[in-house]
This record gives structure tokens, C-alpha cells and sequence, in this order.
């Protein structure tokens, strides 16, 4: 899976297409994650000891991980991601449209 946790990414189809938002949490077997602040959904909350205020509140919850893309901050454009070989041995990700190191 390309996508990793803090990612910036962009919703690339659905009702919240255009949005871009830092990945919260991927789900690898169901190859989902979830965008902070995309796909929102209603949650209807009882009061209890813990939140003394029951209520409405918005909740994100996930997204096929096939309808999102990686967002290059450097070039603002939504990219796909490569993978290099450093010469210390270590493998970086990168841009294929700049070719500037994507930083988690």
C-alpha cells in the first residue's frame, strides 16, 4: 500500500472529490483510510458518565483507498509516488511529476 499515516492526500472521486486532507489512520486489509475531514457522517451520540453532552457530532469514517491520491505539497498536484534508491541504502518516495522526496 502506497498510502501511509500523515500523508496529505486528495479525494480523487465521491460526493467529497477536489478535498484534500492528512491521512488519520489506514485500515491495510480493507485497503480503507481515513481523511481528516472528508466523509463525514452524522453520529448521534447518548450522554453519558464519560461525554456529559449527548448530541449530533460529525464523524469521518473510511474511504476505499482506490478513490484517493497522493498530493504533492511541493508542485500542488495530486501524484503518484515512486520509490528510489538512495546511495546510503535507504529508499525514499518521491513525486513523478517534480521528482522532490514525498515526506510522510
Amino acid at each position: 500500500m502506497k498510502i501511509r499515516k500523515d500523508d496529505m492526500v486528495k479525494v480523487i472521486s465521491g460526493k467529497d472529490r477536489g478535498k484534500v486532507g492528512k491521512v488519520l489512520q489506514i485500515f491495510p486489509k480493507n485497503n480503507r483510510a481515513i481523511v481528516e475531514g472528508v466523509n463525514l457522517a452524522k453520529k448521534h451520540l447518548r450522554p453519558s458518565a464519560k461525554q456529559q453532552k449527548g448530541g449530533i457530532v460529525d464523524k469521518e469514517i473510511p474511504l476505499n483507498c482506490s478513490n484517493i491520491q497522493i498530493f504533492c505539497t511541493r508542485c500542488s498536484r495530486s501524484t503518484r509516488v515512486g520509490r528510489r534508491l538512495l546511495s546510503d541504502g535507504k529508499r525514499e518516495r518521491y513525486c513523478r511529476k517534480c521528482g522532490e522526496p514525498v515526506k510522510a
